[in-house]
């Protein structure tokens, strides 16, 4: 029924992957040809851009086309590169330029790197973080490591804890075709989330651990003690709403042994 659809449709919206500002003309990447169709069909057609896509010439255009294929699907190069830089006859094209908060961004030295981003997806499928936990964990528009900086900076109060979602093992950074330094982002991104009220509770934990871990004998007594409670404490107070990991997921199984024990267990046996 989408195709009756697309056939039906009096106007068709597209994004945009990069524009030309040497012609005007703006470029639409992809495999499915959705985009072509849904254009050529209606009589009225819509490319919504954000203002990081322009590129100066249009003999820059192959390099970024490449890269985007590339690190997005491993393909030499898309199915559909489709190039729109008149209206169709008889037809209309109107191209939107959002900002919403790049301009901001811009003005940010340690994070305007971030609107180079071409979309490839390539940090998302290096990420161990986005590869165990998915999309739908981080609960924003764009999710993965570029998705924690964009999202904690233009909405901080809902995506404060995203940066953490972070190992900072820098896979990101060295996969990236545009060299955004993204590890060192969420980083710095983590020291301005800790200094706000919505942090709070998380500043409360760190200081606390921190406190434990400087106390061997204390820390080992706290994991034993953990250990043996946990595991008889009623679903209602593990899954309780305040406990947001468990909100969306079930509590891994509590381990018998701590990773100490077993490393002392492992070299007395080869002592013997």
């Amino acid at each position: 029924h989408l195709r009756q659809k697309f056939l039906n449709s009096q106007a068709a919206l597209t994004g945009v992957n990069f524009a030309i500002a040497e012609t005007g003309g703006v470029v639409t990447v992809t495999n499915e040809g959705n985009a072509n169709m849904g254009v050529h069909l209606s009589p009225i057609q819509i490319h919504s851009m954000g203002i990081e896509k322009v590129i100066p010439k249009a003999e820059h255009l192959g390099v970024f086309t490449r890269l985007l294929a590339r690190n997005a699907t491993g393909q030499q190069i898309s199915v559909f590169t489709s190039h729109f830089h008149r209206p169709k006859p008889k037809g209309e094209m109107h191209i939107i330029i959002v900002d919403n908060g790049r301009s901001q961004q811009l003005g940010r030295t340690d994070f305007r790197n971030s609107l180079k981003c071409i979309r490839c997806g390539a940090c998302l499928n290096t990420c161990p973080v986005y590869r165990l936990s998915g999309g739908h964990s981080y609960n924003a528009t764009v999710p993965g490591p570029i998705g924690s900086v964009l999202g904690s900076l233009k909405k901080p109060d809902t995506y404060a804890d995203l940066p953490f979602a972070c190992t900072l093992c820098g896979s990101c950074r060295n996969i990236c075709p545009v060299k955004i330094d993204l590890d060192h982002q969420l980083y710095a991104q983590r020291q301005k989330s800790l200094q706000t009220d919505t942090m709070k509770h998380k500043r409360v934990i760190l200081k606390t651990a921190a406190k434990l871990m400087q106390h061997p004998k204390i820390f080992t007594f706290t994991g034993k003690v953990m250990r043996f409670v946990l595991p008889k404490l009623p679903k209602s107070i593990l899954y309780h709403r305040k406990n947001i990991w468990a909100r969306y997921r079930q509590m891994p199984e509590i381990p018998k042994h701590s990773f100490k024990e077993l490393y002392q267990k492992e070299k007395d046996v080869q002592k013997r």
